[in-house]
């Protein structure tokens, strides 16, 4: 039995869809991208992974605010 796990296959279609050129884009191509990529953001959150992340990125953001000032 195959067991794909969702995060995994959302990424996998952010990257492809990510890949393509700009020009050959829709619309609707773009609306598709933010909601894939929000379901990713949304299932990624709650995991190590996400909190991971998210602790790095407050670092980041931090760091750079102090140095700015």
């Amino acid at each position: 039995m195959l067991s794909i796990n969702v995060a995994v296959l959302l990424v996998v279609i952010v990257v492809l869809r990510l890949r393509r050129r700009t020009e050959a884009r829709s619309r609707f191509d773009e609306k598709m991208t933010v909601v894939i990529v929000l379901a990713l953001g949304i299932m990624l959150a709650p995991t190590d992974v996400g909190q991971g992340n998210a602790d790095f990125l407050g670092q980041l953001v931090s760091g750079v605010s102090q140095a700015s000032q």
